[in-house]
């Protein structure tokens, strides 16, 4: 086997690689049948225990779509019409008329908004400078700055559609954007159906709320973790231990951005247990200790800090004025571990999100740095005067529907309404605040167009008929191959079943989401590896009825079966792009799962089948029965 000890490696790897990726779905599922068989205290005690490898089996394992596990699916729609109404300088008859005749184009057309909107002023012969812009601007440079803001009315949307589901605890949801202005919610294991839409319709509420002082909001904490702690408090699961075994001495382990200071808790030289139980809360919300205000949380322990601070007793010792708030986005990562921060800001808002007038992300000449400008109607701008000036050097923090995205520091009193946010790391972080700033007034209205229910019930008898479906194929083609090519058809089984393992673990490795169509895919992936066994076995078979030998007879049909086979599964291999690029929902589903099955298909087809009639020939065997 000393020629096929590369390929032999390379077997092996592969393999090892698909079970590693495959483990996380066996644990998964193994995970929910122990919980199914527990109830009241012990599930949720079964659950605190395992909640770091429950979360971690749940993010890395094959996911199931809609049509396998129920939930619902919404398709909504940005009403960019609305929007380009209500940014219009000047209003009169023929406007109004004109966009009575969009609006009804519109609902019989698959163009976008600003195609037919165009088409309609051009056909009037109508500047555009008389309802937008200004009289130096053409109608060219209009449109395009009009599509620039249908474009960003949609992002918007987006944004604040997977703010709100993330916060309202959905597993594997899925956004997507579809055409111009539609965008598509999956909701796997969700039921509410008026709860949903009072969720993805409701208007995104923007804030502006002061970042309570340092020294207040670390007393507050530490106030917290002396009343847990005297109660007995302890959090004894693994994962809560495990969050404390860097402790050493004084200090936890280093948790900034880059590794540099600790963040200090008192404790002494004991073991993580006992400083668990010393130090309940700011074991799991650690302290900045550069005295920002922020404790930095492990995502795996966000949970258990959430149910602390929603005890009623626990409450009681939080000021009243203030609420802590999380930021929306990772602070770092530290050893594969994702971690949030924790803040404390005055619940009563400064100002909401109603006074701004605009937002734009650019490039500061001076520093060379990406910032926001931010600029707000009168009112606004007086009040942000007052506030800012009384609040300088303190942290202002900008939050979306309960999750801070920014807090930036407040460097002097701003006058005449116009601000610029500092700190973004990259333009596409600025890009995404400009999104968040313009979110709070939502000038494009969100609708929903279509709203599904897949229930429990139709998601098993969907899993059992996809069952059914796998299984009856798998079955009758093992029987076929067996029975018609003999030795060689159980050789083919064994490439057969490679096939499948690399196809499930590509799905689990890339993220990849398993539906009907995709359970589809599968089963024409094993029509397609017979019918490449079926074409090699077939030139086999000829040319052993020449009197070849059988090592003549092996590389003859590999070698003169291998471009058919390549030619036919790289046209298929190209249809799958073209059907998973051009296509949606099902149809993805199913060229995701059939281009995955092509390629496994050219490498156990081709090599691990061949790999093993070499080895049945170097231990001395003079034929193989191909039926």
């Amino acid at each position: 086997m000393k020629k096929n000890r590369g390929k032999l490696i390379t077997i092996v790897a592969i393999f090892a690689l698909a079970l590693y990726f495959l483990y996380p779905t066996y644990q998964s599922y193994n995970f929910d049948s122990q919980r199914s068989k527990r109830s009241g205290e012990d599930s949720i005690k079964f659950v605190q225990d395992n909640e770091k490898p429950i979360r971690e089996a749940k993010a890395k394992r094959i996911k199931l779509g809609l049509d396998l596990q129920g939930g619902m699916r919404v398709v909504m729609e940005v009403d960019v019409l609305t929007m380009l109404k209500q940014i219009a300088k000047n209003k009169d008859d023929q406007f109004t008329e004109i966009m009575a005749s969009i609006a009804h184009e519109a609902q019989t057309s698959d163009e976008g908004i600003i195609v037919i909107f165009k088409r309609n002023f051009d056909a009037r012969g109508i500047r555009l400078s008389r309802y937008y812009g200004s009289l130096r601007e053409d109608n060219d440079q209009i449109l395009k700055r009009l599509s620039d803001e249908s474009e960003k009315a949609v992002e918007r949307a987006m944004q604040i559609i997977r703010n709100r589901v993330d916060q309202y605890g959905v597993s594997e949801p899925s956004i997507q954007k579809q055409g111009g202005r539609r965008i598509i919610v999956e909701l796997p294991g969700v039921s509410k159906e008026d709860e949903v839409r009072q969720l993805l319709q409701g208007t995104a509420l923007l804030e502006f709320k002061l970042v309570k002082d340092p020294e207040i909001i670390y007393k507050t904490m530490d106030a917290i973790d002396k009343y847990l702690a005297g109660k007995g408090y302890s959090d004894t699961s693994k994962a809560a231990k495990d969050s404390t075994k860097k402790a050493k001495g004084n200090s936890l382990a280093a948790l900034t951005k880059s590794d540099s200071s600790g963040n200090i808790l008192p404790g002494g030289d004991k073991s993580p247990e006992q400083l668990a139980k010393d130090h309940p809360f700011l074991v799991l919300a650690r302290p900045n200790q550069q005295g920002t205000g922020e404790a930095y949380v492990a995502e795996s322990d966000r949970g258990k800090v959430e149910r602390i601070l929603a005890r009623p007793d626990v409450e009681r010792l939080i000021p009243a004025d203030m609420g802590f708030y999380w930021m929306s986005k990772q602070s770092f990562i530290s050893e594969g571990q994702k971690y949030f921060a924790l803040i404390g800001l005055k619940k009563n808002p400064e100002l909401t999100g109603s006074v701004i007038v605009d937002a734009r992300a650019n490039i500061d000449p001076n520093f060379n740095q990406a910032v926001v400008s931010m600029e707000m109607d009168g009112p606004g701008a007086t009040e942000w005067a007052r506030i800012t000036g009384a609040n300088v050097n303190k942290r202002m923090a900008i939050v979306l529907d309960n999750a801070v995205f920014s807090a930036p520091v407040i460097r002097g009193k701003i006058t005449g309404g116009r601000s610029q946010i500092e700190g973004m790391e990259n333009m596409e972080e600025a890009r995404l605040l400009e999104i968040i700033l313009k979110a709070g007034a939502l000038p494009a209205p969100v609708e929903i167009m279509e709203q599904r229910s897949v229930g429990p019930s139709l998601g098993v008898d969907s899993i059992q008929a996809g069952t059914n479906s796998f299984s009856i194929a798998l079955v009758l083609t093992i029987i076929f191959m067996v029975i018609y090519y003999r030795t060689g058809g159980s050789v083919s089984i064994i490439g057969l079943f490679f096939n499948l393992l690399m196809v499930f673990a590509g799905l689990a490795a890339f993220g990849g989401t398993l539906t009907l169509p995709g359970i589809a895919g599968i089963v024409l992936t094993i029509g397609m590896a017979v019918d490449t066994n079926v074409l090699i076995y077939e030139r086999i078979r000829e040319e052993l009825n020449t009197h070849k030998a059988i090592r003549s007879a092996l590389d003859a049909g590999y070698s003169k079966a291998f471009t058919a086979i390549f030619d036919s599964h790289l046209t298929t291999f190209f249809s799958g792009i073209v059907l998973y690029q051009f296509g949606t929902g099902p149809v993805q589903g199913f060229a995701l799962t059939l281009m995955m099955g092509v390629m496994a298909n050219l490498f156990t087809g081709i090599i691990i089948t061949r790999v093993v009639f070499d080895y049945f020939v170097e231990r001395g065997a003079t034929e193989i029965n191909f039926g």
